[in-house]
């Protein structure tokens, strides 16, 4: 779509997440990027109205196709990853279903990480088999077990690191040389890690996938995803999942988490250090019988982490013996709880807290084998809190929870 070619003199990531994909309005010369609601454009040309016409520099012509606020998150999250283009969707179930219905089709098989967000999980087993599409599940920190579930016709691996919500990880180095081989595109999840925390692109994903929802918008008032990648595959995409399939982000959230994606470095050195006090704090308690964070080095993968992670991110979990305890804990924190909130989703700048029983997600939402359901338990036992740490003092989240605690 049409813009002012601007040459970038800068490379630091503070900068990029601030100035990326934005300037000056050439119409107001507001320093703050506006917001367009507008629905549809005045043409100033004929032309088509079919989607395979659509070319890089054509005119705005109607929201499905393309929106200014929300081509300025697009650059912007393509300068911070360090890759060609990017596409917003309305949510991240939006862009990985846009990712799976865009390169995957009838007789494909595609393989998806054992754990993983619900949705996709879920969107994988009970969606994908109707339109034909094999899928398999498979621990990704098990590299003989995914060359294993490799076939001929594997189109896509999809991976999620760190997991959710066990914080399980995943080589990317390692996944990337099995996909290379299989001839299949590697897609992942990289909500948990955030853009701060891997380096998607030097590390080989195709496909990097956020719920921008989460960090990249951070204060917990927009739903939105976010796939980034090369300008081949990022078109293909915007071709079938925002003008055939309509999955599009609203302006004004794109606008929303634009604002937070330019505060994203800052507050992620603050959620890691936060994150890092509560999980060495919880490691001492009592109460605690086991706690599971990237930065710790007591996790198992503490060394995988420490390679291929810039950033810990703020998500931990933490046991507290067997599942009847954690229940009367929960109902004790929906209680007691003053600072952190009791509540599902991640990534604000409010502490977030919610329990987790491995039951339930393994019969509902995972079905795992007996071999997954093990690897499942060593990370998970019978049931964890997963925590995602915000932005408050951290002596107040430890005094909130050590209160709950006694």
């Amino acid at each position: 779509m049409k813009e002012q070619d601007r040459k970038q003199h800068y490379s630091g990531i503070r900068t990029t997440a601030i100035h990326g994909g934005e300037g000056p309005d050439p119409s107001t010369n507001a320093s703050s990027p506006p917001l367009n609601m507008s629905s549809t454009f005045v043409s100033e040309e004929a032309g088509s109205f079919s989607a395979h016409d659509l070319k890089e520099d054509s005119p705005w012509l109607y929201g499905r196709w393309a929106n200014p606020t929300v081509s300025m998150l697009e650059k912007k999250i393509a300068a911070v990853e360090g890759v060609e283009d990017a596409l917003c969707t309305a949510s991240g179930m939006a862009a990985a279903t846009s990712i799976f219905m865009t390169f995957l089709s009838k007789e494909d098989h595609v393989i998806v990480s054992d754990v993983s967000y619900a949705g996709v999980a879920e969107l994988a087993r009970d969606t994908l088999p109707r339109f034909g599409i094999e899928t398999s599940f498979v621990d990704m920190s098990d590299l003989e077990a995914l060359k294993s579930a490799i076939q001929s016709n594997t189109k896509l691996i999809h991976i999620e690191t760190p997991v959710n919500p066990i914080l399980r990880l995943t080589d990317i180095k390692a996944v990337r040389k099995i996909a290379t081989e299989a001839g299949a595109l590697l897609s992942a999840d990289c909500t948990f890690s955030t853009p701060l925390g891997i380096d998607a692109k030097k590390l080989g994903i195709d496909l990097i996938m956020h719920s921008a929802t989460k960090y990249i918008c951070g204060h917990g008032d927009a739903v939105g995803g976010i796939i980034a990648g090369s300008r081949l595959l990022i078109d293909k995409l915007r071709v079938e999942a925002s003008i055939h399939h309509g999955g599009i982000m609203s302006p004004f959230n794109a606008w929303l988490i634009a604002r937070g994606l330019s505060t994203l470095p800052l507050r992620m050195e603050a959620h890691q250090q936060n994150a890092m006090k509560l999980a060495k704090w919880l490691e001492k308690h009592p109460s605690i019988t086991d706690v599971k964070y990237p930065g710790l080095k007591s996790h198992p993968q503490h060394d995988l982490a420490l390679s291929q992670m810039n950033n810990f991110s703020a998500m931990l979990s933490f046991q507290v013996g067997d599942e009847e305890k954690g229940k009367i804990l929960a109902n004790k924190m929906i209680k007691k709880l003053e600072i952190i909130h009791y509540a599902v989703s991640l990534g604000h700048h409010r502490s977030l807290i919610f329990w987790m029983p491995t039951k339930d997600l393994i019969e509902g939402s995972f079905k795992l084998s007996k071999t997954q359901t093990r690897s499942y338990k060593n990370y998970a036992g019978e049931g964890i809190f997963r925590m995602s740490v915000g932005l408050e003092d951290a002596e107040d989240l430890i005094s909130d929870l050590d209160r709950v605690f006694k």
